[in-house]
């Protein structure tokens, strides 16, 4: 009579360390913490993220509308392990009617590469917080006031959205963008009609030239020259 009872017992133990074993693990993995990561197609972007860049360039106004306050900066930039770069940032408000809140166009350059930067920041963030349009050359193949005379091509796109991933497109020398010439046509066009409504040429021309220009102490940092209107 005791058989039967001592192997039912035993079966209960047996199905009760079953259980503990399998919770383990869960109250292990519960207990980390969770990493996610997301990959950029930054060459590649699908149909889908090419709708949401052409929707959003669309929305930017190439003849924008400036209010009247602004605000310059200028200095150089120290990293370690990295060699010196000069900046020049320029930030304009645009009138309240329009869907755009802000224009920031900004020039850095160092013994590598001179780098050109818009961005334009939208009133309403529901549809994109911003875009960010960039084009690079070699430092060592033209001067800055050159690159901006030149009407250089963008070559990458980045949109920011709230609660969404980023969207990026970028040059890739070794894929097939024959299907991204639009966007990187109509992006450049943007820019180039924003070096021309931000006065880069003429009213901030003496900001970028200081780019190129020679400075004594070149080990200690410039400060930052700010303009205000």
């Amino acid at each position: 009579m005791l058989k039967p009872a001592l192997i039912f017992s035993i079966s209960l133990l047996a199905g009760a360390l079953a259980q503990q074993a399998e919770k383990k693990p869960a109250e292990s993995q519960s207990g980390q913490p969770q990493i996610k990561l997301n990959y950029l197609n930054v060459c590649t972007p699908s149909a889908e993220e090419q709708s949401e860049l052409k929707s959003a360039l669309t929305k930017v106004q190439i003849k924008p509308a400036f209010g009247r306050d602004f605000e310059v900066a200028r200095g150089r930039a120290t990293m370690q392990d990295s060699t010196d770069s000069r900046f020049v940032r320029l930030r304009r408000d645009l009138a309240t009617e329009s869907p755009l809140m802000t224009a920031q166009y900004s020039m850095s350059t160092d013994p590598a590469n001179t780098i050109e930067t818009l961005v334009l920041r939208m009133r309403d963030p529901r549809e994109f917080h911003e875009i960010s349009l960039e084009d690079r050359v070699s430092s060592g193949a033209t001067s800055p006031a050159a690159v901006l005379q030149a009407d250089t091509p963008v070559s990458r796109i980045r949109l920011e959205r709230f609660s969404k991933g980023s969207v990026v497109l970028s040059r890739c020398k070794d894929a097939d963008q024959s299907a991204y010439e639009p966007l990187f046509r109509q992006a450049s066009e943007i820019m180039a009609g924003y070096r021309k409504a931000l006065g880069l040429r003429s009213v901030f021309h003496s900001d970028i030239a200081w780019l190129s220009a020679e400075q004594p102490g070149s080990g200690t940092p410039a400060k930052a020259v700010q303009k205000h209107k």
